[in-house]
């Protein structure tokens, strides 16, 4: 199993109670410390508003970031998990991707998708179209970046995008472009882009779930005449370990006081509560994780993203979750 880690940003209200002035720091020196661990890649949000509920606290822009971290990184892989199509022209996105893996060195990951945050959408003047536009939007715009990467120029005249000998100059480092990562579980049309166009997918991960969302994947590949097993299926989890049980229970109780304030006691209680159910599969002790992500690793999970609540202030737990997980399953 291939282990990527996300960096807190604020989106998930990870960098509260940390001084703006500090906050690039906080960030920067975590990603530094996943360039000398075990991890292959780091990976950010791309969303604008804080969740479960929109405030006033930071949440730092996706692209920027992987700028900023392709030049303080020397190792690790750089991606989005994952940008929305439709915040950036896709030509754009293509131009902006090719030089941040040019100044990474060749490390880039495109995760991409349809976007679904409908408060951010409206926020920001994109409207909010139905579930069809966006995804034909992510079908053209992902011809428009492969067609990019690989010829250096794009053109397309598409249903929602038009470019017309758009150039992408000079081609990403990466041999045959930039990894295409096709974030979502839709069945009828996002998987079946994924099996057109992905290098990596990524859906549910608990296993009735990702078992489901596997075979669907694998009939669209018998279809379009593409290699299932070429497709590295991913999945994210929500990661909270400790030696014991009573250490876990007390770092969830942490965690849901210092979000209480900035989003209230019910939506605190209602956060909170995913980390409790039977599908958080990364939280508990490392014997229990490994169980359970072996399990995984079983029905075919080949790379897991890991996301630590609390990395921004205790970073205890990314320590032995290097130790003691990842050995076991890497």
């Amino acid at each position: 199993m291939r282990f990527g880690l996300f960096i807190p940003q604020g989106w998930r209200h990870d960098l509260v109670g940390i001084d703006p002035t500090e906050q690039w720091a906080t960030m920067n020196t975590l990603a530094q410390q996943a360039d000398d661990g075990p991890w292959e890649s780091i990976w950010v949000y791309d969303h604008f508003h804080t969740v479960p509920v929109a405030t006033e606290e930071a949440t730092h822009e996706a692209w920027t970031l992987m700028a900023a971290f392709a030049a303080t990184t020397k190792r690790v892989r750089l991606g989005q998990m994952c940008t929305c199509m439709s915040y950036r022209n896709p030509a754009y996105l293509a131009k902006i991707a090719s030089t941040v893996d040019i100044v990474s060195g060749g490390r880039v990951e495109m995760g991409i998708g349809g976007g679904w945050y409908e408060h951010e959408w409206r926020a920001y003047g994109y409207g909010f179209p139905r579930i069809g536009e966006r995804l034909g939007r992510l079908d053209e715009g992902v011809e428009i970046m492969r067609q990019a990467w690989t010829q250096g120029v794009a053109t397309l005249n598409g249903e929602h995008y038009q470019v017309d000998g758009a150039i992408v100059r000079p081609l990403p480092l990466q041999q045959g472009g930039i990894p295409l990562w096709i974030a979502g579980g839709g069945e009828k049309v996002t998987l079946r882009i994924a099996a057109k166009y992905a290098a990596y997918t990524n859906f549910a991960g608990t296993p009735e779930e990702f078992t489901a969302k596997s075979e669907i994947l694998r009939a669209h590949t018998q279809e379009l005449g593409t290699d299932f097993d070429a497709i590295v299926r991913s999945a994210n989890y929500n990661t909270v370990i400790a030696e014991t049980e009573a250490e876990v229970a007390d770092r969830l109780d942490a965690i849901e006081a210092r979000v209480r304030p900035f989003i209230g006691e019910e939506r605190a209680a209602d956060f909170i509560a995913e980390y409790k159910t039977d599908k958080a599969l990364a939280v508990g002790t490392p014997e229990q994780v490994v169980e359970k992500l072996r399990g995984m690793q079983e029905l075919g999970l080949g790379y897991a993203i890991h996301y630590f609540p609390e990395a921004a202030y205790d970073r205890s737990g990314i320590d032995l979750f290097e130790r003691e997980v990842v050995p076991a399953l890497q």
